[in-house]
Formats: C-alpha cells, sequence, structure tokens
C-alpha cells in the first residue's frame, strides 16, 4: 500500500486543489476548510443543498490564505460568486476551530474501494487516497492505526455518505443513482473517518 493522492479543501463545499505534500498536524491537513459559506441566517450553508459551489475552486497561497478561482477569497468578485451560488446575504467565514469538520478532521479513501464504486473518486471528497488495497479491505480497518511518511492516523470508522456524492464534479449534473448504490452496495458507507495520532508531513 502506499499514498497516491493529497487533496485539500480551503473553502469547505468548493472544489479541492490536488497535493504532492502536506503538513497534517491535530486538526488534518494544513489549510483544510478554514473559511466556509454562512447564509443570511447566519448559519453555515454547504454544497448539500446548494451545489453550485463545487463549482468553484479554492486553493490556498502562498501567505497561507484561501483563493478562490485564483482570487484572494475577501475580494468582492468572490463575495458576488457566493451570493449568486447560494443567496442574498450569503458570505465566507474563516473559522479554523477543530468543530469545522463534519466528522474527523480527515476522510481516507482507497482504491479498491473506488473501484468497487465505479464512479470518480472526486465525488467522495477524500483527504487522502491510499492505493494498493484489495477490494473492500478497508471495511475491516475500524479501530486500526496507519502509518503515513511520518504521519500516523487513527480509524475510527466508515464515513456515512450523503447527496454531495451524486453531483459531478466537473459539470455538477446530479446522479442520484450514485448514491443509492452506495445505499444499497455499501450499506450507505464509503471511505474512512480518521484522527490524527501523530503529525507530520507527507508525501505523494
Amino acid at each position: 500500500m502506499h499514498l497516491a493522492e493529497l487533496w485539500r479543501y480551503p473553502v469547505k463545499s468548493m472544489a479541492a486543489e490536488s497535493l504532492t505534500r502536506a503538513e497534517i498536524r491535530a486538526d488534518g491537513i494544513v489549510g483544510d476548510r478554514v473559511v466556509h459559506v454562512r447564509g443570511a441566517h447566519g448559519r453555515v450553508v454547504t454544497a448539500r443543498t446548494r451545489p453550485r459551489l463545487l463549482g468553484h475552486r479554492a486553493t490556498l497561497g502562498p501567505d497561507g490564505e484561501p483563493l478562490v478561482d485564483g482570487r484572494p477569497w475577501r475580494a468582492a468578485e468572490v463575495a458576488h460568486d457566493v451570493v449568486t451560488a447560494v443567496g442574498p446575504g450569503a458570505r465566507l467565514v474563516r473559522h479554523d476551530g477543530v468543530e469545522r469538520f463534519d466528522v474527523l478532521p480527515l476522510l481516507v479513501a482507497t482504491d479498491g474501494a473506488i473501484r468497487a464504486l465505479g464512479t470518480d473518486r472526486r465525488r467522495l471528497r477524500p483527504n487522502i487516497v491510499i492505493a494498493g488495497v484489495e477490494g473492500l479491505a478497508e471495511r475491516t480497518w475500524e479501530g486500526r492505526q496507519l502509518k503515513i511518511g511520518e504521519v500516523v492516523i487513527g480509524v475510527q470508522d466508515l464515513r456515512q455518505r450523503c447527496i454531495m456524492t451524486t453531483f459531478h464534479p466537473d459539470s455538477l449534473e446530479q446522479d442520484v443513482d450514485v448514491l443509492r448504490r452506495i445505499n444499497r452496495e455499501f450499506d450507505g458507507r464509503l471511505a474512512l473517518n480518521c484522527y490524527v495520532v501523530s503529525p507530520g508531513a507527507v508525501a505523494v
């Protein structure tokens, strides 16, 4: 087995950036999901209900601040795009507390499970993809620890999948059969919720 891919999502619910190396701390990959969208009501908004957010790509700039489609996340043009995607009153907010994650700081996918699903791995929105895994072996990993480079991560459990898997990462076209199949063939759970045991650097 080996580390095949690293993904970071500087803005929650936007498209990811692919990395060749990353620093992983107790709260996951540095710069991951440090900005999110809030609606006019003040609550967090995600692509579950506003899938147009997935059409914008977030990266991390050299100053450690997110860029949205190559522009600073605080730029007026970005603010306009967020309102267009979400609705009046929506705005981007920086928040890097540990509670910014839906479950745990890291989501790990394996190539065996991705092949079994037979769809674009980006639908699963993993942080880490591990290659060289036979079939659905990941389903036996709960409670185990994985060493990746300098980093040791713990596997808590399988991730319960949601409607975000139904949106194509590029076209944003929705295919509800993807989630139906995950529910039918994988008991609704795919990829692994993980936490950091020992931080450090990793590289593909």
